[in-house]
């Protein structure tokens, strides 16, 4: 088949596995949206193959997470972790619309395609399988929601997770991998300074204190944190990036050209390879901030000031390959890939469950959150023989099913 390479099979439920795809990219789940469509679908699907559905709505009942288990309780499980949103589409820069999957070029075309609706896709395909196979180990499939705006639906899921009587011991996250085994990802903190200065007619510019200006300041800090990080580490090679990293996304200030400026805000982040770290070196950038840029402003009015909000943080995660799930299944796992430098939930699932997490999925991060994103069918394949693979580990095949 030209969309495959050569000396690799056609897995079986390739053909399903695209069609769940594209059913999967036609749901509009930017994250600003309600993702209750698509679990609506979710679940319909996989009860419907005999698995036990269990809701976790957020406190607006808007939004949800699913678990979904497969095979007997009482037993430690493995996760099989997506999310369920997108970030943002602008359908002018697409060469076909965002939310209408595209095959072509031996590709699948469309927002989330890559991240992270191929992983689900091949969930749902590859248990098309599980009622020929009597499971000796649960599996947990569990879809949240906001991840892209801070994993804010997963706590839940690890929590959920964390207090069932036997408790799974190993999470596989779905995000873009290649399908190759991640064993490491960066955490991150998000934060928003708002600089509160004075205004007045710009020609007395001089008398106000101008927050655009301390504002700009105060990200050259932020810069300069960046390439004391790049130059002198702490560094580990394994990462994609191989020390943490800060930087400024958005900026937002002034209401006129004539006017002095007496609000500026703007969001920056720490992703860190340290997690020990992480808290004290935000605390230390945000003093050092304030340190240098305050004591000016003052002297012009004293209630001018600078002000730090945590918008979200997530965890890094960490090595679970020591971890007895991981050893359980490490005659499965595809050739080691290293670390990431891009957030996911494996943290989450650590921290606030107690569940070691991995990372493996279909298709490359440098494809995601882009115009045009695609996954290569190729990697759909990869991952279902994987799923397979994962299949026959935790159970055994009855006759007459292949």
């Amino acid at each position: 088949m030209k969309d495959l390479p050569t000396g690799i099979d056609r897995h079986g439920r390739l053909d399903a596995a695209k069609d769940h795809l594209k059913d999967l990219i036609g749901f509009d789940t930017v994250s600003r949206n309600s993702n209750l469509p698509i679990i609506d679908h979710l679940e319909a699907v996989l009860t419907g193959l005999g698995g036990h559905a269990t809701r976790l709505p957020d406190a607006s009942g808007d939004k949800a997470n699913l678990v979904v288990r497969f095979g007997p309780e009482g037993v430690p499980g493995v996760v099989l972790s997506g999310h369920t949103d997108v970030v943002p589409a602008r359908a002018r820069n697409w060469t076909t619309p965002p939310f209408e999957a595209d095959e072509r070029a031996a590709r699948i075309y469309g927002r989330g395609s890559c991240d992270m609706k191929a992983f689900s896709a091949c969930l749902l395909a590859v248990m098309q399988d599980a009622g020929g196979i009597e499971l000796a180990r649960p599996l947990y499939l569990c879809f949240s929601y906001d991840e892209e705006v801070g994993c804010l639906g997963a706590p839940d899921i690890a929590r959920h997770l964390a207090a069932l009587d036997v408790a799974p011991d190993l999470a596989i996250i779905g995000e873009p991998s290649e399908m190759t085994l991640v064993t490491g990802q960066k955490g991150k903190i998000a934060v928003r300074a708002t600089v509160r200065g004075t205004s007045g007619h710009s020609s007395f510019a001089p008398r106000h204190v101008n927050a655009v200006s301390h504002a700009a300041r105060a990200i050259a800090v932020i810069e300069e944190q960046a390439r004391s990080y790049a130059e002198e580490g702490p560094f580990d090679r394994e990462f994609t990036v191989p020390h943490a990293t800060c930087l400024t996304t958005m900026v937002d200030g002034g209401v006129a050209t004539n006017v002095t400026p007496d609000t500026c805000t703007f969001t920056f982040e720490l992703r860190s390879i340290d997690e020990a770290a992480a808290q004290a070196d935000m605390a230390a950038l945000q003093e050092r901030i304030r340190a240098e840029i305050e004591p000016e402003m003052h002297a012009v009015d004293a209630e001018t000031g600078i002000a730090f909000e945590t918008i979200f943080a997530y965890p890094a995660m960490g090595d679970a390959t020591r971890s007895p799930g991981f050893e359980r299944l490490r005659g499965i796992m595809p050739e080691y890939g290293g670390k990431v430098s891009y957030g996911s939930e494996g943290g989450v699932f650590e921290v606030d469950g107690g569940i070691p997490a991995i990372i493996v999925g279909p298709g490359s991060i440098a494809q995601a959150h882009r115009a045009d994103e695609f996954v290569e069918i190729a990697q759909l394949n990869l991952c279902l023989h994987f799923l397979t693979r994962l299949l026959d580990a935790v159970g055994a095949r009855r006759d007459g099913v292949a």
